[in-house]
């Protein structure tokens, strides 16, 4: 089974290099002296994020990335991560990235959060943006 799956409930052009990115995000886990069992990446619409994101985190508002981690303390990494395309390419736009680089930095910051790294607090969010 690999370890780092990518699902598509919407199409993402800009994701290339699937093999390679798949052995650098788990260098990631690794470095943080972490272990993995399995991510899945589940790339889908606004909508299809939105109703996940007040169904069960009671949030009405789009929003670009929702992680769900599935394993205890202490267990190896198991979790799932929805990616709205839609928000990748508009934050892109709004902060003059390609939607490559946008869609990258938003898959290496769920998978953080797995790691251990939050982001509530202004030193967490430059820690999280040092990684």
């Amino acid at each position: 089974m690999n370890k780092i799956q990518f699902n598509y409930l919407a199409p993402v052009p800009e994701l290339r290099e699937k093999k390679r990115l798949k052995k650098f995000l788990e260098s990631i886990v690794a470095k943080e002296k972490k272990k993995l069992m399995s991510v899945k990446y589940i790339f889908c619409s606004d909508s299809f994020l939105l109703n996940i994101n007040t169904e069960f985190l009671g949030h009405d508002e789009f929003t670009d990335i929702i992680s769900f981690e599935l394993n205890r303390p202490g267990e190896p990494i198991e979790g799932e991560i929805y990616i709205s395309i839609n928000r990748v390419r508009e934050n892109a736009a709004d902060f003059n990235l390609s939607v490559g680089a946008e869609l990258h930095r938003v898959i290496f910051h769920g998978l953080l959060h797995f790691c251990g790294f939050k982001d509530k607090l202004k030193k967490d969010q430059k820690t999280m943006r040092s990684k």
